[in-house]
């Protein structure tokens, strides 16, 4: 029996970097715009909710899109509030719903394959894994804040293909459960699996320079699509 799948998608209308970042136009749509069409292709998501303290953003969204508005509540909004919190609250309104994918407007150039892969893979591991996470891989060298090395001795100059990769959570997206969710209270839970993304799907828009390079990719998606079309 497949389980309902959700698509929970948070978004403030305030952004301290990019004013109004969610609703500015990228590449010819409002940013959001864009995860909004990605997870309609998407056939197992059965249900997109967007968890917002923005009318605008609801009645913007509402207006194009099939979703169901959360409003945040006063007591989770702000900058400074852990995504974890606006999770709950996003679990104490989908009763019945056990599975859920959370993704970010600010990740524009994920694809719907990579997020069947990512599904496809969670669905057929949990026996092994509660949760899956995106992350873009580096095998570059890598030093802390106060000049140490992290994953590589400086006397041994090894071929940068040659270092063990590490892995960057890059907040593409997470996979979990409602019961794994609930026993530590974050999406990650104790049995994870990372999911390797293509760098260039894994940008997050935090400020203009992510904005310029994302813009670029998206219109360049553009162009080829519409000359593969001719």
């Amino acid at each position: 029996m497949e389980r309902a799948l959700v698509a929970l998608l948070p978004m403030k209308g305030h952004s301290e970097r990019i004013p109004d970042k969610n609703l500015r136009p990228i590449a010819g749509k409002p940013l959001c715009f864009w995860v909004l069409e990605t997870l309609q292709q998407v056939p197992e998501i059965t249900q997109v909710a967007i968890n917002t303290d923005s009318q605008e953003i609801a009645r913007r969204c509402s207006e194009y899109f099939d979703v169901s508005i959360h409003e945040r509540p006063e007591a989770i909004c702000g900058d400074q509030v852990s995504m974890n919190r606006i999770i709950e609250h996003d679990l104490s309104l989908l009763n019945g719903r056990d599975c859920f994918i959370q993704t970010h407007a600010t990740n524009p150039l994920v694809t719907p394959s990579t997020l069947r892969e990512a599904l496809a893979l969670y669905t057929n591991s949990l026996d092994r894994y509660d949760s899956v996470f995106s992350v873009t891989r580096y095998q570059s060298r890598f030093y802390d804040a106060s000049g140490n090395p992290i994953n590589h001795a400086p006397d041994e100059l090894i071929r940068t293909q040659d270092l063990p990769p590490v892995y960057e959570e890059n907040s593409c997206f997470y996979i979990f459960s409602r019961s794994g969710f609930g026993k530590v209270g974050r999406r990650i839970g104790t049995l994870p699996t990372m999911f390797e993304i293509n760098p260039l799907e894994a940008i997050d828009i935090d400020d203009e320079g992510d904005w310029i390079l994302a813009e670029g990719i998206l219109e360049r998606r553009l162009s080829s699509h519409a000359e593969n079309s001719d």
